[in-house]
């Protein structure tokens, strides 16, 4: 872990640097808005995600079966195909050609028997891939695993402040170009989304944990790869709540509860700094200060999660 030295700053995305035409990074900052003032304690945080050598540690000393190990119960998904009340993830599974960017089912599948242990269904391995961030993990997975460790799952104020490694204002974790110098900084999507991934950057899906430059903080992947479960509930109007009250917001923990105009009813925490399918033609959410938002039960190959630790209070 790092030490996070915590402090007040402006929480919620800058605009996108190309403004004028990056509407796709500007609908990204839509619930991101407005900036606000927060501050947060100090706290200790993961330099890296989870791994799967840490995760199977875990479920060694525990015999923790994951909630994609198990079979979904009918009355937990009402209306769910009885197809998809099978043990399993949402796995990421390109078309062959181009597709509208309209429909997400267009490239996502429930596939029976991906879990942790084998990312994109049963025919993938974690064998060599021991430093490989572990995914396909939910939010209760993510908690339980946080708990074993004597840790918890950080706010997503308390991930915005160390995400931005001391930076103030800046679009990126590491400053205001994408790929300064013609350098990758972190493992997002190159080519034509979502059916073709040149790969640019050396990787069509997740890397191994340390394998791009860590931020001011020494914290790696806090940008790409794959997307870090908080603590907090998601609401779309939760910094508009905060803003209105004219105050510096003190260690949020966000709302009371959660609500998702796109899928009411679903109940969401909120996830943070994208994923290896984060590009600028459908998701900029690599851009620091930007949201996700996730279904608490649902494991998916482009999720996972790092933990911190407060400071005991004398």
């Amino acid at each position: 872990m790092t030490w996070i030295p915590g402090g007040e700053f402006s929480m919620g995305a800058q605009n996108p640097p190309d403004m004028e035409h990056d509407h796709i990074g500007m609908k990204a900052t839509e619930d991101s808005r407005p900036v606000h003032r927060v501050y947060v304690d100090g706290f200790w945080m993961d330099k890296t995600d989870v791994t799967n050598a840490e995760f199977a540690r875990f479920v060694a000393a525990t015999h923790y079966m994951t909630e994609a190990e198990r079979t979904p119960k009918a009355e937990d998904f009402p209306g769910a195909p009885p197809e998809n009340l099978v043990a399993g993830a949402v796995v990421f599974s390109p078309p062959e050609e181009a597709v509208p960017l309209n429909d997400h089912m267009q490239w996502w599948s429930y596939v029976k028997g991906a879990n942790w242990r084998h990312p994109s269904g049963p025919g993938s391995s974690i064998k060599g891939k021991e430093n490989y961030p572990v995914v396909d993990i939910s939010y209760d997975d993510a908690m339980s695993y946080a708990k074993w460790a004597g840790k918890r799952l950080p706010t997503e104020a308390e991930w915005e402040f160390a995400a931005r490694g001391g930076l103030t204002g800046k679009t990126f974790v590491w400053g205001d170009s994408f790929s300064p110098d013609g350098k990758y900084m972190a493992n997002t999507f190159q080519g034509h989304f979502p059916n073709k991934n040149t790969n640019e950057d050396g990787f069509s899906t997740t890397s191994p944990v340390t394998k791009f430059p860590p931020n001011g903080y020494g914290l790696y992947d806090m940008a790409g790869n794959v997307w870090q479960w908080t603590s907090d509930w998601y609401r779309p109007d939760y910094y508009r709540q905060l803003a209105a009250s004219g105050a510096i917001s003190r260690n949020p923990t966000g709302p009371d509860n959660s609500f998702d105009p796109a899928e009411r009813g679903v109940p969401k925490r909120v996830m943070r700094g994208g994923s290896f399918l984060c590009t600028d033609q459908y998701c900029s959410r690599y851009m620091v200060g930007t949201r996700g938002k996730g279904e608490a039960s649902t494991g998916t190959n482009h999720l996972g999660f790092r933990c911190v630790r407060s400071v005991p209070h004398s």
